[in-house]
């Protein structure tokens, strides 16, 4: 359950206007960047199936789906499912990112120098 007062724009205040979701979420400790398959939830059971043991398609598909609910989840979820998404999030693309270091970057998606 998230704390803090609503804003008169209806969205929970937790107190500091300039704090990303990782501030606010106590369980988000950046731990899991140095081991991410011991992520474990509240019973001690691991989170997520280790991103480096998914396909390709597999992996893709699991980003999908983080990306589809990651609004519901950021102004809806309990902190520690926000803390969870988050961690997930950040496996998930690190490892796309390290099996795709040259990936195709669309010219127009640039800007203007």
């Amino acid at each position: 359950m998230m704390t803090g007062s609503v804003r008169e724009d209806g969205f929970a205040s937790s107190g500091g206007t300039d704090m990303s979701p990782e501030q606010r979420v106590p369980e988000w400790g950046g731990d899991h960047l140095a081991d991410p398959a011991g992520a474990t939830d509240l019973d001690g059971d691991v989170l997520g199936i280790d991103p480096t043991e998914l396909t390709d398609e597999d992996l893709i598909r699991e980003m999908h789906s983080l990306h589809r609910t990651r609004l519901d989840t950021l102004r809806h979820a309990a902190d520690s499912a926000l803390a969870n998404h988050l961690r997930r999030t950040a496996e998930l693309e690190t490892e796309y990112l390290a099996r795709h270091p040259g990936r195709e970057v669309d010219p127009h998606r640039l800007r203007d120098s």
